[in-house]
């Protein structure tokens, strides 16, 4: 029997390029005092912990979760580690909340982090392991390709990615804990910043953050207790395919899109653009918001840019994306698929402040990682 999961409570930093105020174990506590607070628990009811972050190499630190148990109160409870590159948020909640629907905790606390300044993305995602092809030119050069494909495919006009760029952060600037706040951001400002990988400009690119995010989930029981509005998990969906193969589409990934079906499916969702609210998608370069909308099913292929271009995306459109700024606000790359979760919560809790969607009751999580190869989602409501 499957039980019902929902998020108690929810908590991040404040993402800035460089932390140096705090420790690893400080970055992490400081995201999960802040989640205990808003579910208004403490250490005693949580029964296990499950932690995320991306490869070890890129704070050069190996198997940090050891020494972050004390900190993450999981010392004398179950710990587990989750990595699926850049999408590992988005695993982590839906490892936690699997570990609830199976009736194996009742309460599970799930942390993810990032602190890029303590070592170097660019350099980590540079090695070359045996049997794979290098990616010297960083994500930017390795995704821009993809972009460019998107481009070509459905004859997209060339400022769409701005247009993305100019909403996201924008909503970023309602969001108090965004590395990137520019409200005065415009469309010809980004047009007009420095091309690093055609399309990809200065301004259509995500920072380098450290921050972290953590999630308090609770069974049905715990859940009913809460005096608050929680997010009951309505449905959860994780899909991987390699990073190449003949045949891949990197424009809309076949993992990604089965993972939307079945999740779709799982939450009783027929007609995912009227009956979403909001949508928290992982967008670390402007262009894949179009994109995305396409792979997970708000829009048909080669629609997602006419959303984008028609206004449709902002907050008081037919669907807002990505209100709380998004990747392109904020990006500690191991918390940037949780924090997609949160925000996605916190939106149908009530509880996202000045980026709050009104009425949102139904709401995407969204979180992609590696060479579009890993994806993670889950749709919460404010009804079970």
């Amino acid at each position: 029997m499957t039980r019902r999961a929902a998020v108690l409570g929810t908590g991040q930093t404040h993402h800035r390029t460089r932390r140096t105020d705090v420790s690893m174990a400080g970055l992490c506590r400081e995201a999960v005092d802040r989640a205990l607070a808003d579910a208004a628990t403490d250490w005693s009811q949580i029964d296990a912990v499950v932690l995320g972050k991306a490869p070890d190499l890129f704070e050069g630190v190996m198997m940090p979760e050891l020494f972050l148990a004390d900190a993450i109160g999981a010392a004398g409870k179950p710990l587990l580690r989750v990595h699926t590159a850049g999408s590992v948020g988005g695993a982590t909640a839906n490892v936690a909340t699997s570990l609830i629907r199976a009736g194996v905790h009742r309460r599970v606390l799930a942390v993810a982090f990032e602190k890029q300044s303590e070592s170097n993305a660019m350099w980590a995602l540079s090695i070359q392991p045996p049997f794979s092809a290098p990616i010297t030119a960083g994500a930017g050069g390795y995704f821009a390709p993809h972009l460019r494909a998107y481009i070509r495919r459905f004859d997209v006009p060339g400022h769409i990615g701005a247009l993305v760029a100019v909403k996201d952060r924008r909503n970023g600037a309602l969001n108090p804990y965004a590395h990137l706040r520019q409200p005065d951001i415009t469309l010809d400002s980004v047009r007009q910043s420095p091309m690093l990988w055609d399309p990809v400009r200065y301004d259509e690119t995500c920072p380098s953050s450290d921050g972290a995010c953590a999630i308090v989930l609770g069974d049905q029981q715990a859940a009913e207790a809460s005096e608050r509005q929680v997010a009951w998990i309505r449905a959860t969906a994780m899909r991987t395919e390699p990073t190449s193969f003949a045949g891949k589409d990197h424009v809309n990934p076949r993992a990604g899109a089965e993972a939307a079906r079945a999740l779709w499916e799982a939450a009783g969702i027929k007609n995912p653009i009227d009956e979403v609210d909001v949508a928290e998608l992982y967008v670390p370069f402007s262009w894949f918001e179009p994109m995305w909308l396409e792979n997970v099913g708000f829009a048909e292929p080669g629609h997602g840019w006419k959303l984008v271009e028609a206004g449709e995306t902002r907050i008081g459109g037919r669907l807002p994306v990505n209100p709380s700024g998004g990747v392109l606000c904020s990006n500690p790359i191991g918390a940037s698929g949780l924090l997609r979760f949160a925000e996605a919560a916190m939106q149908v809790m009530g509880r996202a402040g000045e980026h709050q969607v009104a009425g949102a009751r139904t709401a995407l999580g969204h979180a992609y990682g590696g060479g579009s190869q890993f994806f993670n989602m889950w749709v919460v409501g404010r009804q079970p």
